[in-house]
């Protein structure tokens, strides 16, 4: 696959448009940033690490020295972090918001806020985050681009335990987290006309999220991925192509390897893993916690 073929033919220049990024400095963040540099954007980097930020700035800026980006602490563990970045991005004009940042497989505890931290990182302060600067998308037509997982059809609502603190195992965890950020979502800009949404997956790929295993078999499963799957700059190909692809608002859509999900360039898809009263839960759900905290 020639990238720089795919990026003439899938993608516009993003000159003088804003992207606000969270987990900027992961291992799909570090590529889509440089696909947003190759592209022009003025980016924005939303990450809890400020020194990786800075070296990761210094890093794009040598490569590409007109490029404007710039860095604003967000913590999704910590709720007044993200409410002090609402703030300030609330006054700038801001064309694309993508949600990337996640937690898989880490000590299970409970927030500040009093939720399960996988369930805070990937959902709750996603959502949180989107409904709060919904209106600053608005004035500018912006879009948002969610990235979901494969992982999120591991598991189904279970009204009694939202956030799974009664399972064990992390993939149904992280599913369910994922689960809820792709069909809350998806139910909120459903009859949203101003601001846009569109779902992406990277597919399977070799980040610090599938460095779990036991060290006796985590080498080997590192190969196995590196062989088998798209590498990181490949797989977040797959959120570029939703920055520039309609999803249709009626029924859940995302853009993810055009193969079983795992393989192939990006693609638009019909998403059929959940029922219409499971997705007018979830979003029940999601409104009812988001009322919640922001009080």
């Amino acid at each position: 696959m020639n990238i720089k073929k795919w990026l003439s033919k899938n993608t516009n220049s993003l000159q003088n448009k804003v992207v606000a990024i969270t987990g900027s400095t992961g291992g799909l963040g570090i590529n889509i940033c440089q696909f947003l540099c190759e592209l022009n954007a003025d980016i924005i980097l939303l990450d809890r690490d400020k020194a990786k930020a800075t070296a990761q700035i210094k890093n794009l800026t040598e490569i590409y020295p007109n490029i404007k980006i710039s860095f604003i602490e967000m913590d999704l563990l910590d709720f007044k972090s993200v409410i002090t970045a609402c703030e300030k991005l609330k006054n700038i004009k801001l064309d694309y918001l993508i949600l990337n940042a996640g937690i898989y497989n880490v000590k299970r505890e409970k927030t500040s806020l009093g939720f399960d931290n996988v369930f805070q990182v990937n959902f709750l302060m996603p959502y949180y985050i989107t409904k709060t600067l919904l209106p600053t998308l608005q004035k500018c037509g912006g879009k948002v681009v969610a990235v979901s997982s494969i992982a999120h059809n591991y598991s189904k609502l279970d009204a009694q335990d939202i956030e799974f603190l009664n399972r064990k195992k992390i993939s149904k965890i992280y599913g369910n987290s994922k689960r809820f950020l792709t069909y809350a979502l998806f139910k909120l800009f459903e009859n949203e006309n101003c601001a846009s949404l569109t779902l992406a997956h990277p597919g399977i790929t070799l980040t610090n999220m599938t460095n779990h295993y036991p060290k006796a078999i985590n080498w080997l499963v590192k190969i196995g991925i590196k062989i088998l799957f798209a590498n990181p700059k490949k797989a977040s190909l797959n959120i570029i192509k939703a920055m520039f692809t309609t999803a249709n608002k009626v029924k859940p859509q995302w853009v993810g390897p055009a193969m079983f999900n795992i393989w192939g360039k990006p693609k638009l898809k019909d998403l059929k893993t959940a029922t219409q009263n499971e997705i007018e839960s979830i979003f029940t759900t999601a409104e009812n916690l988001y009322n919640k905290i922001k009080k």
